[in-house]
């Protein structure tokens, strides 16, 4: 199912629901770490391995997203981890209780308007350009935030899956995000409640007693439970998809990773991979990544301060797409 994040035909009646931000949340630009000027050399090099490069795969994570005012959670000081004891839902606890069900769709419901707002940055722009110069033969992210959809990416895989999309346990059918806040509205007319702070994948803060009274619609076609098209905490990644990346991986010739630290081990186990095939990595990111000792080239800088300064093709290169 292909949603449309440049026209969407519904029309929203104004929530009453208030999403506050209070003095000692952080404010957008804050979502990134500070990190020191690039190095120079490791710019060149970086620039040097993507021109080498024919069939570039790309992994990204929540580094290139903070840039857009979506905070993460494992950034060194700022990210959800370092802010809070806040935890995100575990699979199986969305599963069992309808009590962690209708809390995590209060607070997603609160938080919804704001996160579907985002935008890409330039960072995501450049990588669109990238695909568009026949330079990015395929792009892999573990964000669900749909920042690289909305920038036009197609040669693209949602590794984790979109919020923007809604499955059903039972049947499977999936569904727009954006047509499940219209039936919260509609269920919870007279809801009003207020929010202190913002978490990654759309999440804001409210207590047990403000979620008591929400009431959280069921599928449309066979009442089973709604859940978003997300691989949770505890979940695990579809194995198909997986195999069908690495033949992706398998017919590039580089992988550069941008803005992941590669924690967990679905994201890694690419950087493993490209490693056993002898394709080599290049890594772009503020702090240290679990495959820092498999690249090559590392920079350590804000995604949109270096990719649109990185020409994708020599001049021989975009004579031959042109």
């Amino acid at each position: 199912m292909w949603i449309s994040f440049t026209k969407c035909p519904l029309v929203f009646r104004k929530q009453s629901i208030n999403l506050i931000r209070c003095s000692s949340n952080l404010g957008l630009s804050e979502y990134v770490p500070n990190c020191p000027p690039a190095d120079p050399n490791e710019v060149e090099r970086l620039q040097d391995f993507v021109l080498s490069s024919r069939r570039l795969f790309v992994m990204t994570g929540a580094g290139i997203s903070t840039e857009s005012g979506i905070p993460d959670y494992r950034s060194e000081g700022v990210g959800l981890y370092a802010r809070t004891e806040r935890r995100p839902i575990q699979h199986a606890e969305f599963v069992r209780s309808q009590a962690a069900r209708r809390r995590y769709w209060a607070r997603n419901f609160v938080g919804w308007p704001q996160f579907s707002s985002h935008k890409p940055n330039k960072a995501h722009m450049a990588l669109y350009n990238w695909e568009n110069a026949a330079k990015l033969h395929w792009l892999v992210t573990q964000n669900v935030d749909a920042l690289h959809a909305k920038a036009g990416q197609r040669r693209l895989t949602e590794l984790h899956g979109c919020t923007h999309r809604v499955i059903c346990l039972g049947c499977q059918t999936v569904s727009s995000r954006f047509e499940l806040q219209e039936r919260f509205i509609a269920l919870n007319p007279s809801w009003n409640e207020h929010a202190y702070g913002v978490a990654p994948d759309g999440d804001v803060f409210l207590t047990d007693e403000q979620v008591s009274n929400f009431r959280v619609p069921p599928c449309n076609k066979c009442g089973g439970i709604l859940k978003p098209q997300v691989t949770f905490f505890g979940d695990t990644v579809n194995r198909e998809l997986v195999f069908s990346l690495y033949e992706q991986l398998g017919q590039a010739d580089a992988m550069l990773v941008v803005g992941s630290s590669l924690q967990v081990y679905s994201g890694y186990r690419f950087a493993l991979k490209a490693q056993e095939k002898g394709i080599p990595i290049a890594i772009l990111n503020i702090g240290p990544t679990r495959a820092d000792h498999l690249a090559v080239v590392k920079v350590i800088a804000r995604c949109g301060d270096i990719l649109p300064k990185i020409m994708p093709l020599n001049r021989h290169q975009q004579e031959t797409v042109s």
